[in-house]
């Protein structure tokens, strides 16, 4: 199969945020452009901004109109924020949320028409965001509505190394989330993690560990019964469909243990259950995978880092990851569509009772 160099579409994120020191620093090591081609969808002028704030000596971007017109060996820099976009670094600013989302929409269109191979979103601040510009929670939403798919098609999955959390609920109100569970919800994302599992990280056989709601799983209805009527019964039907799926899980002592390295994902029932104890191990190198698209997309796990933009604190560690992360899941799906591609057709009849021969082959004449 061909093992060509990938173009990564680069959304820049809030610009008031630690994204454009990232990128620098990242970009700072120029061997890493020999393993991709970036194309970074922001603005020259707020790279430049950044570059003389943090003092440093670094190239400007190679600036193209397009990714099709993308350089290799340069980092490429499409323009599509105005001239005067002005940066208030660590303010939470309704232009610099427009600005976000629209080089989130040109990198995403980007890839969308083959300009680009894979997209690695930067961090933004949801509160930032217009809603008459951006009416979503996250870029799962946005992603997930770009598509034209079900709430629950696409599925948001944290990972670093073997370890990979995934949620049935994502950017909801803790008070709502016993009301969203429900077994049928919970089978359309086991089905989905299996998938992606499968196909974005070259499992053959996953084994995922499905958490409980409340805390000790219940206790056999003391605690709540959404684990006796709602999610054992999605794990049993799972397993009746051939899915590896196990639990529900007290979801801490199953993090509290060494329970985790034993399964090859984690399903988790809402937000904070899955990523405060992923955060609290992966936090430096953890990724956002956004699976369920035809798309691939990542992100570094952490946020906008507005209480530490401009002091040159901001770590490259999680987006270089979100990058490499991209660039295997691309080649694993493209492993798996080669895997998985229409057999050739049967040449033979089945043998039955009357023991008919087979066809002869040509050598058999």
């Amino acid at each position: 199969m061909e093992n060509k160099k990938l173009k990564v579409a680069i959304s820049h994120g809030d610009i008031n945020g630690i994204g454009y020191e990232i990128l620098h620093k990242t970009f700072a090591d120029a061997t890493i452009l020999e393993l991709f081609t970036p194309v970074i969808f922001g603005s020259a002028k707020v790279a430049a901004y950044y570059r003389k704030t943090l003092e440093l000596e670094l190239e400007s971007w190679n600036h193209v109109s397009s990714a099709a017109e993308a350089v290799e060996g340069k980092v490429n820099l499409v323009n599509c924020v105005p001239e005067d976009a002005k940066v208030e670094m660590g303010e939470c600013s309704p232009m610099a949320g427009t600005y976000a989302a629209q080089a989130l929409s040109y990198a995403l269109q980007a890839v969308k028409k083959g300009e680009a191979d894979v997209l690695v979103t930067m961090p933004i601040n949801k509160a930032a965001m217009p809603q008459d510009v951006f009416p979503y929670k996250g870029h799962t939403e946005f992603l997930q509505a770009e598509a034209g798919l079900e709430d629950s098609d696409a599925l948001m999955i944290l990972t670093q190394d073997s370890i990979r959390t995934a949620l049935v609920t994502m950017h909801e109100p803790l008070v709502r989330v016993p009301s969203l569970i429900s077994k049928e919800l919970i089978m359309d994302k086991l089905r989905a993690f299996d998938r992606s599992l499968r196909m974005d990280f070259g499992i053959v056989r996953p084994r995922i560990a499905v958490m409980a709601l409340n805390p000790h799983a219940g206790d056999n209805g003391l605690i709540g019964t959404e684990e006796i009527e709602t999610i054992r019964p999605a794990v049993q039907e799972a397993e009746e469909q051939g899915l590896l799926a196990f639990g529900p899980y007290a979801a801490d002592g199953f993090w509290g243990s060494d329970m985790v390295s034993h399964f090859d994902g984690v399903l988790s029932m809402y937000h904070d259950q899955g990523l405060a104890p992923f955060k609290a191990l992966c936090m430096e190198r953890g990724v956002n995978v956004t699976a369920g698209l035809s798309v691939v997309r990542t992100s570094p796990d952490h946020g906008t880092g507005f209480d530490i933009v401009g002091k040159g604190e901001a770590s490259p560690d999680s987006f270089r990851a979100a990058v490499f992360q991209a660039i295997d899941i691309y080649r694993s799906r493209a492993t798996w569509r080669h895997a998985t591609r229409n057999p050739l057709r049967k040449s033979y009849f089945e043998r039955g009772n009357d023991n008919e021969k087979l066809p002869q082959t040509e050598d058999e004449n």
